[in-house]
Order: structure tokens, then sequence, then C-alpha cells
């Protein structure tokens, strides 16, 4: 199984001189990919962004937006041209994870209706492989962007299966991975295609004397519209040492994850040195 790490996008007063060094020692520990989260009404970096930052201070480390909310960007192709061009700028590093996320703020801050969300992505992702597929619209380079659908819906694995290269689980514990994974290679199988599905997964870390005050800050405050307790479930949840660490990495290996992305509770790029031990990188 490889092993990502998470840009600190979402960790609030990240800076982006604290991002790109992050990118630089994350490159030069050997993780996978760089992966970010998106939001709308909270102080974080906007992905495909956030990524262009971090490509132009490496050039090996696959770039991952893991997931980025596609029915709240309402210009389909021009979403399809940012992609092509973080694509084309990182020299064929990009992997488009795509979602719909379910806070309404975030809907609602963009004028974008909640209610049909699942179908406009549907037409989104049709759209966003014509666009690829042609010559007309972002920067020449060979090759399209890969591309993984997130989601815990059933519907989330037959668009995997019908538009993409794979799946991205959004946060679901090791015990409930499996099981997902079941359900992506049925969809695969039944839309006939080739080969095996790409599987990738998250989780939390937050390494060192901080670890616990750090996560608990974070993932609380991140996690507070789903109520109190749920917040602190998830905050309890990271991987506060080493142990767990790899507790996580073997338990997610064994459900079927091809690449886990382990995602940070702080910018300091410490965290980074410190995940890459915890993993004998």
């Amino acid at each position: 199984m490889d092993v990502g790490i998470g840009l600190p996008n979402a960790v609030p007063g990240a800076t982006g001189a604290q991002l790109t060094e992050w990118a630089r020692r994350s490159e030069g520990r050997g993780f996978s990919s760089l992966g970010t989260i998106d939001r709308i009404l909270y102080p974080n970096y906007e992905p495909l962004t956030a990524l262009s930052a971090a490509a132009a201070v490496t050039e090996r480390i696959g770039l991952c937006t893991s997931v980025l909310l596609g029915p709240l960007r309402t210009n389909t192709v021009g979403l399809a041209k940012q992609a092509l061009s973080v694509h084309a700028l990182s020299g064929g590093r990009l992997t488009l994870g795509i979602g719909l996320g379910a806070r309404d703020d975030d809907y609602e801050a963009s004028g974008v209706e909640l209610r049909g969300r699942g179908r406009r992505l549907d037409s989104m992702l049709e759209r966003i492989g014509e666009v690829w597929a042609g010559d007309e619209v972002g920067p020449s380079i060979a090759g399209a962007p890969r591309l993984v659908i997130g989601g815990h819906a059933d519907a989330s694995f037959t668009r995997a299966a019908r538009f993409g290269e794979g799946w991205i689980a959004g946060g679901a514990p090791p015990d409930q991975y499996a099981g997902m994974v079941e359900k992506l290679k049925a969809a695969w199988s039944e839309a006939d295609r080739e080969g095996e599905p790409r599987t990738m997964g998250l989780a939390y870390f937050s390494l060192g004397d901080s670890a616990e005050e750090n996560a608990r800050a974070y993932l609380t405050d991140y996690y507070g519209w789903l109520g109190e307790e749920a917040a602190e479930q998830i905050a309890a949840s990271a991987a506060p040492d080493a142990d767990t660490v790899r507790q996580y990495l073997s338990a997610f290996d064994g459900a079927g994850c091809g690449e886990l992305i382990m995602f940070p509770c702080s910018s300091d790029p410490e965290q980074v040195d410190l995940l890459a031990e915890a993993v004998g990188r």
C-alpha cells in the first residue's frame, strides 16, 4: 500500500511558506501523494490553488484533491481547465478526486442547490471527460489527470465505475472500508470495467509533544457541524503516536486500500518528518 500525506491546506493559520516547505519535505521523505481537503466556509486554501503551489516546488510526488467538492464549481469547463492546468504545470502528476460534500452552508454560500447534486455531478463528470479528451480547452499535455470519485453512498461506487479509475473514501475507518471496497468491485464488474479499480482512503494523524491537543483543537472545530459528540470522536481517532500510525496502515492495507493519505492536524512541517519516521521512510 502506498502512503500519501495531506497538505495542511485546511488547518487554520497555515501559511504559504509552511505549505511549500511541507510539499518539499513530503517529496524528500518519499510519500506517494500530497492530498488536499475542500471547503467553502472555512479558513482553508482552495485545493487546486494549494496543489499549484506544491507543484512549483516539487518534481515527482503525486498531487491529489481528496476530495474536491464538484457541484460547488458551477463552471464545469472552467474546472476541467483548472485541473488540466495543474496537471500540465506539475508534469502530469494530478489526480482529480471529486465528490459531493454534505454541508448545507457551503452550498448556501455558493448559491447552489443541495438537492440534485448527485445528478449534477454525473453531468459534470461526463462533460469533464469530453473536455479532457479534446484539444480545445487547457494547455497542451499528453494525457489527462487521473480521476477518482469520493463518497460512501452506493451511488458513489456506481459513479466511480462509470467515470473514474477508482474511488476514495472520505474518512471511513478500516473496519468499514473493506465492505466499501467490495461494493466498488461489484459496481466495477457490473459496468464491465477491466482490471482492478484504484482504491484510496484517508486518516488523520497528530504526532509530537502536542499531538492530542492539536488534534482536538483542529478536528473538533472542522467537524463541529456534526455535533460535539461526533466531532470529539473524530478528534480521538487521529493517530497520536507511531504505533497507532502503523496500526492504521496495517488495517487499511488488509482492508484492500491501495493508497492511504494521512492528513495532519498541525501546519508545522516537522509533522512530515515525524510521520515519515513512523512509517519507516
